[in-house]
């Protein structure tokens, strides 16, 4: 119950029809409003800061929901998800990724053998998840934000051009040596996977929790602009440059989210397959200015230092998304909200509430 909650605790109310709930895979703030994505829908919804119930150090409340359908036109129908799984908010816009890549289906207990392995060769693609888009935000005269198809000063939504197979950025890796052989293999059997988004200008930064390469994960970095009603890849510079590759030691983790705190990058990892193991947050000192400077296509970065790591269950209470709260928000001046997927029961206060952490950070 929420008295019993320990004081680091975040709550989350949420209400029956809303399109998330329990797997949480992005986060943004905005003044006392938080935006939150999962991986099992196809939009966002927005909670507004309330008074604590009990012990926990913040509640969020009063959910509604964006459907993306109602944003943009979409690559597929509007009922089938997009995997969101990166959300950043930068300059009047909320910038969501999908995961980009394929599934499998699993196993289900009672089937038979021979049932279970077709299910388990099966593949398929969902053509939202294809999905990289910036959602105008614009406030009413309450200051409530919103996202809308376009705002009164001309903002727009816009996804990255393309359809439910292909994307101008699939289309960019596709001759890939890295990347190409991955987009033809599940996310979750170490294929390709974005989870990460981190917003700089029109320069965006894509965390992939997978493929990882012998040990080493990677980011990839673009650069967008709108032309034609769509969002476009524009060179990143002289040379005419449309992709580079960041390849970062994570101790054989994949990235798992992406969040810029001033100049430094901090990067949430975790397993790139389904298992059980070890979520830590990496921090990338002055990560700002490198990637500013860099002209290179491919580059390598080992100055990376462990900043915390997280806790997690057997299947349960895995880490996927970490944002910072805005100033004055706890007592703590600097601190991440932290945001789990299929969180336990220790995680959650009936059908509709879930419960993320306070962590401090550096």
């Amino acid at each position: 119950m929420p008295n019993t909650r320990i004081p680091n605790a975040v709550r989350l109310e949420f209400a029956p029809g809303q399109l998330v709930h329990t797997n949480l895979s992005g986060a943004a703030f905005s003044g006392d409003w938080l935006w939150v994505a999962g991986d099992e829908s196809c939009g966002v919804d927005r909670l507004r800061r309330l008074e604590p119930t009990g012990a926990e150090a913040l509640r969020y409340a009063e959910p509604h929901s964006f459907l993306l359908a109602d944003l943009l036109d979409l690559p597929d129908a509007a009922d089938v998800e997009a995997d969101l799984e990166g959300m950043a908010l930068a300059d009047g816009y909320l910038w969501v990724v999908g995961s980009h890549g394929l599934k499998r289906k699993n196993v289900k207990p009672g089937r038979s053998d021979a049932d279970n392995a077709k299910r388990l060769a099966k593949l398929a693609l969902d053509g939202n998840r294809r999905v990289l888009a910036r959602l105008p935000v614009e406030h009413d005269a309450d200051g409530v934000p919103r996202l809308v198809r376009e705002t009164e000063d001309g903002r727009c939504a816009l996804r990255l051009k393309g359809d439910a197979n292909d994307n101008l950025l699939t289309e960019a890796l596709a001759d890939d040596p890295h990347f190409s052989p991955f987009l033809s293999i599940p996310g979750k059997d170490n294929g390709f996977d974005i989870e990460g988004l981190a917003v700089a200008g029109n320069r965006l930064l894509l965390g992939l929790r997978g493929p990882v390469l012998r040990g080493w994960s990677a980011m990839l970095e673009v650069a967008v602009e709108e032309k034609g009603g769509q969002l476009r890849l524009v060179p990143l510079d002289d040379n005419g440059t449309l992709l580079r590759k960041h390849f970062l030691d994570l101790e054989g983790l994949g990235v798992r989210d992406l969040h810029f705190c001033g100049d430094d990058l901090y990067i949430l990892a975790g397993p790139t397959m389904v298992l059980n193991g070890e979520i830590r947050v990496f921090k990338w000192p002055g990560a700002r200015q490198t990637l500013d400077a860099n002209r290179e296509p491919v580059r390598f970065e080992s100055a990376l230092r462990e900043a915390v790591t997280l806790p997690h269950g057997r299947g349960t209470n895995r880490a996927e998304a970490i944002c910072a709260l805005p100033s004055g928000l706890t007592q703590h001046p600097l601190a991440w909200l932290v945001l789990y997927d299929a969180p336990g029961e220790d995680r959650k206060d009936g059908e509709y509430t879930v419960f993320g952490d306070l962590l401090a950070r550096d």
